[in-house]
């Protein structure tokens, strides 16, 4: 008891997901270190503010811990199971959003000057961190890859924003993560959350038969 009632003085009712998050899909294998996510995710190098970086790198290495999928799987498994066939990597789907969203943020910053406020650091560390739940939505059966319980349940956007608010994480980082897919419609997106809502369906919209 003493322990939920710590877990419900530090998370919102949201956060009591944690007391599920990675279970079933747990697995054993080595602990993974952060040059191992800067490998895969080099662009996190690209976060200015070393506190958001690290916050930023932190969350990558233990989704990957709490995960069926290693840092080299990311690299081969298809970035989506909705698309038949689909031989883009889940690494590079997640890199070209975030190259994306950059590129788009500095043609707006250029072009509009001062009549558009675009935090990067906050915009890059969304970008990299919007599908970090998937890691959880995973389980490998007769060793193919599906989607396990837990994922049906919870989808990405949901799992994603309880890593990162696990981490501490600046609520615009958050925001991002929440409203980057079709959940996000039903509310009011930030301009870096827009960027990378758009930069996001620009890199999975065209795949979908």
């Amino acid at each position: 008891m003493k322990l939920i009632n710590e877990i419900r003085e530090t998370c919102p009712p949201f956060c009591l997901a944690y007391s599920r998050l990675g279970k079933e899909n747990t697995v054993d294998k080595n602990p993974i270190t952060k040059d191992e996510v800067l490998r895969i995710w080099p662009e996190i190098n690209w976060i200015k503010d070393k506190e958001i970086r690290e916050k930023t790198l932190n969350a990558w290495v233990w989704a990957i811990e709490n995960s069926v999928l290693t840092p080299e799987d990311l690299g081969t498994i298809p970035f989506s199971l909705l698309i038949r066939d689909c031989n883009v990597s889940f690494m590079n789907h997640k890199r070209t959003c975030v190259q994306l969203a950059v590129d788009i943020a500095k043609r707006m910053k250029k072009n509009f000057g001062d009549e558009i406020d675009i935090d990067m650091d906050t915009l890059i560390s969304g970008a990299i961190l919007i599908d970090i739940g998937k890691l959880l939505e995973y389980e490998i059966v007769d060793g193919k890859l599906t989607t396990s319980d837990y994922g049906s349940k919870v989808r990405h956007p949901f799992s994603g924003l309880a890593i990162a608010h696990r981490f501490d994480l600046p609520p615009d980082v958050q925001h991002i993560i929440a409203t980057h897919s079709k959940e996000g419609d039903l509310g009011k997106r930030t301009v870096e959350s827009i960027i990378v809502h758009h930069a996001d369906f620009v890199s999975f919209e065209p795949f979908k038969n």
